[in-house]
């Protein structure tokens, strides 16, 4: 999931600064996430896929009788 936000963020053609700027996560933080050094907290996540416009979809897979 971190790779698809990482693409999305290349994908927008805005600067991390300027997605820090319009979201309010500190830059810093932006940047560690972005090189995977650091994750990001939930909040900040959901800020972020918001602004990129990303929604998060969960499969659930139905788990065999017996298992």
């Amino acid at each position: 999931m971190t790779d698809q936000i990482r693409r999305a963020i290349d994908d927008s053609g805005l600067t991390r600064y300027r997605i820090a700027q319009d979201t309010g996560i500190d830059e810093s933080a932006l940047a560690k996430f972005y090189h995977g050094t650091r994750g990001l907290s939930l909040d900040n996540l959901d800020l972020l896929c918001e602004y990129l416009g990303l929604r998060i979809v969960a499969e659930c897979k139905a788990k065999k009788k017996g298992s």
